[in-house]
């Protein structure tokens, strides 16, 4: 393989030439770029990544832990960090938690060896239960910065990117409250998380404001079986005619009360967090609470890349807030 010292031999310059021209430097002149240039592709030069992260201190390499790959939301992220991460001229190693506390803790140790310049990553289910941050902290004290996005650990100094998941179910709660429904009920598989705690709380406190009903609140766990949890909970209370979901236990929802007779909007109006793509598979299409993964994936790659170039500022830590969007389908009425 043909290096800086035998292109620059041949072309009669200094190493520092060479590279400059390489990386564009306004030092040099638009000729011998040209030269340099023309010479590199004829040989088919390449950096050498390893010596230049030496050199550098960097590997231009981020670290991506996330909870489950199987989750779409979550790949949906995945997918916007190494697009922008890409675009910023970094790369993305990816672990995967499985929602394990120690999985979680083992990623970081095998990366943090100078294998990358940072992470982004979200929170896994275990970790959130048992509140347990100080890996996370031992990370960022090594000189490793940290960007959390959607399960974040808020007692953790470092830059998240979250969505506004209190005001997304306060906001569609109020929706279905404009259809002049009567009892609207909060359906949850993700309870023990932060972010499902967040839109507990915003559907509660819309409902005690409207002072119409009290909070009625299904909390499904793992080991439940979605859908008959769901239809008894329908059937207990049959004067249910809105529901909000925190998950994609909306779709469920719809499926089971058309089986149980119910028209959907008609007699139950539904709106949960769902993709497009998910949103699809209830019949009638779920009127969702779209995040904007890619959005978030990005905002998590450009922040964390700018707090790399820029560490020498000790800038404080930011956390910025995507608004979700509520995407209207036929499991609502029109307003």
């Amino acid at each position: 393989m043909v290096t800086l010292k035998q292109l620059a031999k041949e072309l009669n310059v200094s190493i520092s030439t060479v590279s400059k021209a390489l990386n564009n430097s306004e030092e040099i002149g638009e000729e011998t770029v040209r030269r340099v240039k023309e010479l590199a592709q004829l040989y088919n030069y390449k950096p050498n990544k390893v010596a230049l992260s030496l050199k550098q201190n960097k590997t231009k390499t981020i670290g991506v832990i996330i909870p489950n790959i199987l989750n779409h939301f979550l790949a949906k992220v995945l997918f916007g960090i190494e697009r922008e991460a890409a675009k910023l001229g970094y790369n993305i190693i990816t672990c995967i938690s499985n929602e394990s506390l120690e999985k979680e803790k083992e990623s970081l140790q095998i990366l943090d060896n100078g294998s990358v310049d940072g992470f982004i990553l979200s929170v896994a289910e275990e970790t959130q239960e048992k509140n347990e941050v100080d890996h996370f902290r031992q990370t960022i004290n090594k000189g490793l910065p940290i960007v959390m996005f959607d399960r974040v650990a808020h007692d953790v100094m470092c830059d998240k990117v979250i969505v506004d998941d209190f005001d997304a179910t306060y906001n569609a709660t109020q929706r279905l409250m404009a259809e002049n429904r009567k009892k609207i009920a909060f359906v949850s598989s993700i309870h023990g998380l932060s972010v499902g705690k967040l839109r507990e709380r915003g559907y509660t406190k819309a409902i005690l404001e409207a002072k119409k009903q009290e909070p009625l609140v299904l909390e499904i766990k793992k080991k439940d079986d979605h859908q008959k949890k769901i239809k008894s909970f329908l059937k207990k209370n049959k004067d249910i005619d809105g529901l909000i979901s925190a998950d994609s236990s909306a779709i469920i929802a719809i499926n089971v009360a058309v089986n149980l007779g119910k028209k959907v909007p008609r007699d139950l109006s539904v709106v949960g967090f769902a993709s497009r793509g998910d949103a699809g598979h209830a019949v009638p299409r779920l009127t969702t609470i779209r995040q904007h993964a890619k959005v978030i994936g990005a905002n998590a790659a450009a922040m964390l890349i700018r707090r790399l170039e820029n560490m020498h500022l000790n800038e404080d830590v930011k956390t910025k807030i995507i608004k979700t969007s509520l995407i209207k389908s036929k499991s609502t009425l029109e307003k």
